[in-house]
């Protein structure tokens, strides 16, 4: 009789709770980070390979950190830059964890993807009681009047949402009617969860990201009857999201604070010492500066932080870690590319990780993500399938010379051909 609980069994069930606990992060250090540093051991205890396929992320990572960690003396404040540092490396261990256990083996995406929607749900519901005041203490799951659910800041919560919906979309491209008809309810609620986050960068992150998965699917798709069912689904899909605006935009409060968020500047964008002015000046100070600023000393010279995780690389991390930054994002595009129009029963899973990275890409110009706990996560994922692609391939091509060596069957004589 077979054990109920197999170690493979344990293991997947350790990659869902570890997606689950991710989007709870009020405080830190949370129970992510103390989750992960204990699995990551566990598992590493238990045979953890780190494989050359994934070994862009890892050396990249390593570089980044290495910038990171001699800046460090830099900064005024040696502790909170050491911790700063020290929270930037371990973030970069729990991406590396994420690409080798899928690098292992592919099929644990479905482990964390489910465990990242059951997640995201209860995110996206605090947010939406705790905006609209549903019980008293409520409005703990808000700050500036904006709903942040879990997380420390609305900003951060908005763009965390952005992956399950657009999974939830791209299921609903491809998915029967009937589950349709089930999904959309908790599509419903990821959507209104980040809108009332009145994120711009959220905003942006989710329509581009859907707009990308859903131009992968037209693309990819060969039957020209399921290519018209995603037209149509596409044409009920913006008229179901601008019902739904209507709806919430009927609220005051909402109405006031979409005024508010919708303008393109605001004026700390603008201002004098504004985030667009920090930018310019920001990179001319490191031009002088090879080794950084330092962590968190940005603000020591201007009214608050950079706000943009490009030059922020440069400014912690120094003319390594920026530079390395920007290599390591074009590396994994380059890398990711070719898997979107793979056959693999991943490929889906694939395209949300692409869009959702690709606008997280353009939104680090405006928004800080360097310690965004679900980015890291997106690097590893999207190097563990990239790793499980290359493993593929080569164990492809390993099989095909062994079939061309293969002896062929000792052929039976009789006496006739023996000649007797």
């Amino acid at each position: 009789m077979q054990p109920v609980l197999t170690t493979s069994r344990i293991g997947d069930g350790a990659l869902w709770l570890a997606a689950f606990l991710s989007g709870f992060v009020i405080r830190e250090p949370a129970p992510y980070e103390l989750y992960l540093a204990l699995i990551t051991v566990i598992w590493l205890l238990f045979g953890l390979k780190l494989r050359s396929e994934f070994g862009p992320l890892v050396v990249c990572f390593l570089l980044y950190c290495a910038g990171g960690i001699a800046s460090v003396p830099l900064a005024t404040k040696f502790e909170t830059a050491f911790t700063y540092t020290a929270v930037t490396v371990f973030l970069t261990v729990t991406s590396i964890f994420y690409a080798a256990v899928l690098a292992e083996k592919p099929g644990r995406f479905r482990f964390i993807e489910h465990g990242y929607l059951a997640c995201s749900v209860i995110v996206a519901i605090t947010g939406i009681l705790g905006y609209f005041h549903a019980f008293p203490g409520a409005e703990f799951f808000t700050r500036y009047d904006r709903a942040r659910g879990t997380f420390e800041d609305p900003n951060v919560y908005g763009p965390f949402l952005a992956l399950p919906t657009v999974i939830l979309v791209q299921r609903l491209m491809v998915r029967p009617l009937r589950e349709c008809l089930l999904l959309l309810p908790i599509l419903g609620i990821l959507v209104l969860g980040i809108f009332l986050s009145f994120s711009r960068g959220a905003w942006g992150v989710l329509l581009a990201a859907s707009l990308v998965v859903y131009t992968l699917g037209l693309i990819t798709e060969q039957n020209s009857a399921k290519r018209l069912r995603l037209v149509l689904l596409g044409l009920g899909g913006v008229l179901a999201l601008a019902a739904m605006l209507a709806v919430a935009l009927s609220f005051d409060s909402v109405w006031d604070m979409f005024q508010q968020r919708a303008k393109l500047e605001q004026p700390y964008d603008v201002a004098r010492l504004g985030r667009f002015a920090r930018y310019s000046l920001g990179f001319e100070m490191v031009l002088e500066r090879p080794l950084g600023l330092g962590a968190l000393e940005f603000n020591q010279y201007f009214p608050e932080d950079e706000h943009n995780v490009y030059l922020k690389g440069f400014t912690t991390y120094g003319w390594l870690g920026g530079t390395t930054y920007i290599v390591f994002l074009v590396w994994t595009f380059a890398r990711l590319v070719p898997l979107l129009f793979k056959h693999r029963p991943w490929t889906p899973f694939i395209h949300c990780i692409f869009g959702v990275m690709l606008a997280h890409m353009f939104l680090q110009i405006i928004i800080d993500t360097d310690h965004w706990r679900h980015v890291y996560m997106l690097y590893g994922l999207a190097w563990g399938l990239i790793a499980a692609e290359r493993i593929l391939q080569k164990q492809s091509l390993s099989a095909i010379p062994l079939q061309r060596q293969r002896p062929a069957s000792p052929r039976c004589h009789s006496p006739v051909d023996q000649g007797a």
